[in-house]
């Protein structure tokens, strides 16, 4: 018998109109395969690909500027739910799908769509095994890591949904490499765990490195993920659960 095709976490990236469904659309939808070898480590699987979509309404200008699709590139396009499916469900071999800053991918890509798979978010892992990186865009870490294997041209441009969803997976590939598919997945769960403060008079310092004070005006923070990581934080100092360890040993991993 023929050996079973490897198991693959399918990388998603989409061009849209804008940030928020069902006010806006999905103009592409790229995507690109890392597959578990025999020697039990993961690679990039295939060549990936990538579709136009119809949205369905007007795109915006400052939209365009970033990505550079027209209504006349899409104008004759399939709709997203008629090859939405087939793309992010390409089952028995999928285990999980990703994207960098999943959140807004899921958005779009419907537990309908997906077959409720589970999603792996990129810039929430990078946080967690790079937090020296400089920044954690998917273009930074790009330029930051050099990852062994990519081709220059082959992820050019950026901001369109096949080179995106390529440079992704190179990210993803040494991630898996380096933790547990089940492990990046929890902390895709939960909100971004930052490595450093990222406003206000401690900005660009570590969390260890602020004062109680400082720390207590984080905790009720509008974004999450800085609640979460000075909760985090909180409980580290207390000496609380798995982050109650001495910050030379790695802060907040």
């Amino acid at each position: 018998m023929a050996p079973p095709p490897p198991q693959i976490v399918r990388v998603i990236d989409l061009e849209t109109t804008g940030n928020a469904p069902p006010q806006h659309g999905v103009l592409e939808i790229g995507w690109q395969d890392v597959a578990l070898g025999k020697d039990g480590r993961w690679e990039l699987e295939g060549t990936g690909g990538s579709v136009m979509v119809n949205p369905g309404r007007p795109i915006p200008p400052l939209t365009m500027a970033v990505h550079h699709i027209r209504e006349e590139d899409v104008a004759d396009a399939p709709w997203f739910q008629d090859v939405a499916r087939p793309i992010l469900d390409p089952w028995p071999r999928r285990v999980a799908l990703a994207a960098h800053r999943a959140s807004f991918e899921e958005q779009f890509c419907t537990p309908a769509l997906t077959r409720g798979a589970d999603w792996i978010c990129t810039w929430k892992c990078a946080l967690r095994l790079w937090p020296e990186a400089p920044g954690f865009s998917n273009q930074i870490l790009r330029y930051y890591r050099r990852p062994d294997g990519m081709e220059h041209e082959r992820g050019l441009p950026a901001h369109r949904a096949f080179p995106d969803a390529y440079v992704t997976a190179f990210h993803l590939r040494d991630m898996l490499n380096s933790a547990s598919l089940a492990q990046l997945v929890e902390w895709s769960k939960v909100p971004g765990l930052l490595p450093r403060v990222r406003y206000g008079p401690d900005r660009g310092k570590e969390w260890w490195e602020i004062d109680d004070d400082s720390l207590a005006a984080f905790l009720s923070d509008r974004d999450e993920d800085i609640r979460f990581t000075a909760q985090t934080e909180l409980a580290r100092r207390r000496g609380g659960g798995p982050v109650g360890h001495d910050p030379a040993e790695g802060l907040l991993l």
